[in-house]
């Protein structure tokens, strides 16, 4: 059975040219379901469907084909959890009116009262709002819903996850009772299927079953790193892209502004969005998101909710998702529209059997990734040099450049045609400058130096260590030696490399305190480590750190300890630690 058009719904000629116009080719599978019940029928209805599936265009093309004639009162209110999904909503239902009507206001808190108020005055057919500035104009009378016709309840979940539901009986309370609901929700708790039951009686339900994420156009990937290595693994992923847009989405408000300040004070365009963001900075902020002055918008999922930009490349879980319905949310921000997208998350050795729920919920599509190598990185910031420089040859300067997959030995001629550029003999002239001094080679490689020397310098990135060793195979150790002995963590590392032959990756998360230290390292070499501190003279005492009382216990309290409760550690003096030379004669354990 071929699929459904728009002009199979039986939508105006107007509308279809709307449609046209903003490239719509085929409907969505919820449009599909949605728009021949809501333009047929009179039925109350209820459609599942996740957040960038077209819903928007679901319940507002019909709005935008019945309410074509102005009317003196208002005939539909559309209620949405935040400010910013209603203004995507009001400009989205806008973009499909064909002329004058019908005539939206939006109204939500955080904006001028006074202009809302002139707004609703003037008469409006569709009214789009949050549920508390709503409730505020129904009890100044400033909204009149004794004349509603349509009432949709958009991301009814969210609403619900805010304490939104009170208010909406309290809508549904002040409207016409003959009005038709029509809701949309990515899921259908039991609160909502309630109202449903106690408020609208008989009811027709549709759901979007298609895949929640489609593997062929969002590339999902996960990433094992370190906690203190995700922003470094960040700018890897965003230098290794030839154009990265997208969404990097924090657990809570102080960490979503360090991230976002980290990249700011690494050259990257990022800015920060959070709850404690005042409604005229978040919507600035969001107007630069959009206008791409900012690429990188640092957010958390109470602040990215209704946020809808279009083309976005990347989706970023910088900490994992609490739950599967918070991934679907997130990475279904990309890869929308038949644009590819990519979403990538990042998982901490301690995070990993939280993968397998993700998995389920991704759809099997989710795979494990690298952190791009430091010189994949480099070489991906050349290619896109090489590929600007052609770029100029033939746009500022007017040159025949050949592709590199060109054979025909054009690559020995390149033509110079007219330039194009009325300043390209300002660039031919410092050409001339240049190879009066040098030869071609060094003055190209000059140049290039002189405009990315910065781009192309490893220097910039620092170290992702490679997570190789499931961090349940680890085993914590006690050194006797501490900040009183005159040692830093590069210190006890030396001793427990000296002792285990282990690289510097597999000893990790080092605690230097007064008398002793803790440092993790895999089991085996625990073993060896304990087994080399009692074969060697002067080195410091080596045991498996158990917290008092039993596993959970707390950290400080780890350690051997004496009659006193006091740790009691073999601990030479001295520059030595434990290299077999100590600076004194080592005290012996009582």
């Amino acid at each position: 059975m071929p699929s459904p058009t728009f002009a199979d719904f039986g939508f105006s000629a107007p509308v279809l040219e709307a449609l046209t116009r903003k490239g719509f080719e085929e409907p969505t599978p919820i449009q599909a379901l949605a728009i021949p019940r809501l333009l047929g029928g009179t039925a109350h209805l209820l459609a599942r469907a996740r957040t960038g599936t077209g819903k928007t265009a679901a319940f507002g093309l019909p709005l935008v084909d019945r309410l074509s004639t102005p009317g003196p009162k208002v005939r539909a209110l559309i209620l949405v959890p935040t400010r910013e999904l209603a203004v995507q909503v009001s400009g989205e239902i806008a973009s499909f009116a064909p002329g004058p009507a019908p005539r939206i206001a939006t109204v939500y808190g955080g904006a001028s009262m006074g202009e809302q108020l002139r707004r609703l005055s003037r008469g409006v057919d569709i009214v789009v709002g949050t549920p508390g500035r709503v409730i505020d104009h129904i009890d100044r009378k400033t909204l009149d819903l004794s004349g509603l016709e349509w009432l949709v309840l958009d991301e009814g979940d969210e609403m619900l996850d805010m304490g939104f539901i009170e208010d909406i009986e309290k809508v549904m309370d002040a409207a016409n009772p003959e009005r038709r609901v029509v809701m949309f929700s990515a899921t259908m708790p039991q609160p909502i299927m309630r109202i449903a039951r106690e408020r609208l009686g008989s009811f027709e339900t549709v759901e979007d079953t298609t895949n929640p994420v489609q593997a062929g156009l969002t590339d999902q990937i996960w990433l094992e790193v370190r906690e203190r290595d995700k922003l470094e693994a960040l700018c890897r992923i965003v230098d290794s892209e030839d154009e990265f847009y997208g969404l990097v989405f924090c657990h809570t408000k102080v960490e979503t502004d360090a991230v976002a300040r980290a990249l700011s004070e690494r050259g990257y365009a990022a800015e920060a969005l959070h709850g404690d963001v005042s409604q005229d900075m978040r919507e600035r902020t969001l107007g630069r998101f959009r206008d791409r002055k900012t690429l990188i918008l640092v957010a958390t999922d109470v602040a990215a909710r209704g946020i809808d930009v279009e083309r976005l490349s990347h989706v970023v879980n910088f900490n994992l998702p609490f739950d599967p319905e918070s991934y679907t949310h997130r990475i279904g921000r990309t890869g929308r529209a038949g644009n590819k997208g990519t979403a990538i998350t990042f998982v901490t050795p301690e995070e990993y059997r939280r993968l397998f729920a993700l998995r389920r919920a991704s759809g099997d599509g989710l795979r494990k990734g690298e952190v791009p190598s430091i010189a994949e990185v480099i070489e991906a910031k050349r290619a896109r040099i090489k590929a600007k420089a052609i770029g100029a040859a033939r746009d500022i300067l007017g040159l025949a450049v050949p592709d590199d997959d060109d054979d025909s030995g054009a690559a020995e001629a390149v033509d110079a045609l007219e330039a194009p550029d009325k300043n390209a003999s300002a660039f031919y002239g410092l050409a001339d400058e240049l190879l009066a001094g040098l030869s071609a080679r060094d003055a190209l490689a000059a140049l290039a130096a002189a405009a990315y020397s910065g781009d192309l310098d490893p220097r910039r990135y620092g170290e992702v260590r490679d997570v190789s060793v499931d961090s349940a195979a680890t085993a914590r150790l006690y050194v006797g030696i501490g900040k009183l002995d005159g040692a830093w963590p590069k210190d006890v590392a030396a001793v427990v490399k000296r002792l285990t032959g282990l690289p510097d990756r597999l000893v990790d998360d080092i605690e230097v305190l007064e008398r002793f230290s803790f440092v993790s390292v895999p089991f085996e070499a625990a073993e060896k480590a304990i087994a080399e501190a009692r074969k060697q003279r002067g080195a410091p005492s080596v045991r498996i750190a158990t917290p008092k009382g039993g596993p959970g216990g707390p950290k400080r309290s780890y350690g051997p300890r004496g009659q006193s409760g006091k740790p009691r550690p073999y601990r030479p003096r001295g520059v030595g630690l434990g290299d077999g030379k100590p600076a004194r004669k080592p005290r012996t354990p009582r």
